[in-house]
């Protein structure tokens, strides 16, 4: 008998099928050790030596798992193709190692990146060893994160009473919440404003348009700071003769999207469905490991976790050909699209989220998902569609208009606008997008020289605002741009910090809560270096060359922790009057606002939260 191991009973019990009964698949339910929340975890003194707990659930599983391999022919770990999932194939094989239950029992490690028959049987007949790097990769970052977080967090109940934990993502994450908060309560508004003539055509065709110019010197957008101009120049052009000067269009393509990463994916089932990055992963997790379809389990989508963005050359094939039937040969280009993945590792890049098959179109299997489960595979279904569709074809026109205003002076208003000409992967998804700003619609037709009729002039007050906070979409974003965190990451950081109780949700947007932005400030104050965005992101980057194997993982430990416990060191002597003078130096804003200059304050937290804090 062949054992094969894989993290969850679903994915089991679906590539039992698959591979017959000459093979017993078994679940490990995700990792089965972990470093113990407890001093002594991870030694540096003792070149980094590392002590795993196995916890009760973990270890009847195990036993089971062992009592399995116990005989068997071979022992074949299928666990996720991504550094997690390598690392729980590591931990087995350990495990299993000291019970001395190998023996001369052949060890493979197989990978599918989706969970059909042809991708299980191919995986299968392309055997490999553990890949040591990747699991060096995740050795460092399970030591760092456990380092960080054994290390400050005692340091913050001491000094920081009330304070929960800090952690080595999970603390700039924060900073950058915290970071805006102060942005917006530093923000002072700026007046200014704009003037707005309605006008319409010979055919009675209404628009409107723009004062751009007066007097003829060009208006910047502070130009018209008060209402005593304003009203001065809607003066100057009520009654003004109104003419065409000059037309322009220009025509534009604009491209679709590209397939689906783990965190463009959280991002838009933010922004279009409202799903927490917690709430994706779960569903997407479930699409993955095979849903029962009347009788026949099968993966509906493929892994994940990935940074990747490109496609296999046949699923391309089939998009296009989908494409084509569905809409017709206009909406496919002449060539394939390339996509280029942007993780700066390409080993943990893997395909692009997709489905598995294409025949297996949202409205043909939604009754056998949950209403949520389908939203989540229909986005995913027409990301994947629209990524190899043509491009949408946009024509923009923008028409200068002269104005003889009855001061006797010269002004300029402008009238923009846009049409879509041919509406391409428009026809099947459109991005969404953060903050957006409305666009012009179509313009009626004109030409130059013609007289416009004046139907009325308003002179409309803005202020600057200021930067939105984040959502937990732009979060992710940030992050991604910023290099920090991974895609298996994201979900759970952000949840730390709701958990923790350092951020709060309110209309889709983080807030920080008083605590979290003492410990942010805390943390600026006395342990800088390791809350700053280039630091963090610059040990992801020596992650990645570990799992590249262009890295000793145990030099990246020794040269952190010299500095980050010389710098734990440094404030051991640190007086509570000392930690007082730094929060109130980077806390004053928020604690005693300029109330004739505050921004948008955030909305008060519910009675019940505040009471207990």
């Amino acid at each position: 008998m062949n054992i094969v191991i894989v993290e969850s009973p679903a994915k089991a019990k679906t590539v039992n099928k698959y591979l017959g009964s000459e093979y017993r698949v078994l679940a490990s339910y995700g990792h089965v050790r972990d470093l113990p929340s407890k001093n002594g975890s991870v030694l540096p003194d003792n070149d980094f030596e590392m002590h795993w707990d196995v916890d009760p659930k973990s270890a009847k599983r195990l036993n089971e798992i062992a009592q399995a391999v116990k005989g068997a022919d071979k022992l074949i770990l299928a666990t996720d193709p991504d550094r997690e999932g390598e690392a729980i194939s590591w931990h087995l094989l350990q495990v299993l190692d000291r019970k001395k239950l190998l023996g001369k029992i052949p060890v493979e490690r197989v990978v599918f990146n989706a969970v059909t028959k042809e991708a299980v049987l191919e995986a299968m007949r392309h055997p490999r060893q553990i890949d040591e790097p990747l699991v060096n990769a995740y050795l460092a970052r399970r030591a760092l994160d456990y380092l960080v977080g054994f290390t400050l967090s005692p340091v913050l109940w001491r000094k920081l009473p009330g304070a929960r934990s800090a952690g080595r993502v999970q603390s700039v994450a924060l900073r950058l919440v915290c970071d805006r908060e102060l942005e917006i309560e530093r923000f002072k508004a700026q007046e200014y404003w704009t003037i707005i003539a309605a006008l319409a055509t010979d055919k009675n065709e209404a628009f409107e348009a723009r004062l751009v110019s007066a007097e003829g010197e060009k208006l910047e957008k502070f130009d018209i700071p008060d209402a005593g101009n304003a009203e001065r120049l809607k003066a100057a052009l009520e009654g003004g003769r109104f003419t065409v000067a000059k037309i322009e269009s220009k025509s534009q393509r604009r491209n679709p999207a590209a397939p689906f990463t783990t965190s463009t994916l959280q991002q838009e089932a933010s922004r279009k469905l409202g799903f927490s990055p917690r709430q994706t992963m779960q569903l997407a997790q479930r699409l993955y490991e095979g849903v029962d379809l009347g009788g026949e389990a099968e993966g509906l989508i493929t892994y994940m976790r990935t940074d990747g963005v490109q496609i296999v050359p046949e699923a391309v094939s089939a998009i296009r050909k989908l494409v084509t039937g569905l809409y017709g040969d206009r909406y496919v280009p002449s060539s394939p699209r390339q996509y280029e993945t942007k993780a700066k590792n390409a080993q943990e890049a893997h395909e692009a989220i997709r489905p598995t098959d294409f025949s297996k179109a949202p409205d043909k299997i939604g009754r056998y998902l949950d209403a949520d489960g389908l939203k989540l595979y229909k986005l995913i279904w027409q990301r994947t569609l629209a990524s190899q569709a043509s491009s949408a074809e946009i024509e923009r026109t923008s028409v200068d208009i002269d104005v003889a205003g009855t001061d006797g002076k010269p002004y300029g208003v402008r009238a923009t606008g846009s049409v879509i000409r041919f509406d391409g992967f428009l026809k099947i998804y459109e991005e969404g997008v953060d903050d957006a700003v409305g666009e012009d619609g179509a313009l009626p037709a004109m030409r130059e020289g013609q007289a416009l009729d004046p139907r009325g002039i308003e002179a409309k007050q803005h202020f600057t605002e200021p930067p939105p906070r984040y959502s937990e979409a732009t979060l992710i974003k940030k992050l991604e741009e910023l290099g920090i965190g991974r895609p298996s990451t994201y979900a759970s950081t952000l949840n730390v910090l709701r958990e923790r109780d350092y951020v709060r949700i309110d209309k889709k947007r983080l807030y920080p809560e008083d605590k979290g932005r003492l410990v942010t400030a805390f943390l600026e104050s006395f342990f800088k270096r390791y809350v700053e965005y280039d630091f963090t992101a610059d040990l992801e980057e020596k992650l990645d060359l570990i799992s590249a194997g262009k890295l000793e993982w145990k030099d990246v430990l020794r040269d952190f922790w010299r500095d980050f416990i010389g710098a734990v060191d440094d404030i051991g002597d640190l007086r509570i009057t000392q930690v007082l003078d730094a929060l109130n130096e980077l806390l004053g804003p928020h604690v005693f606002p300029d109330t004739a200059t505050a921004a948008i304050p955030a909305p008060a937290p519910p009675v019940a939260k505040a009471s207990s804090a």
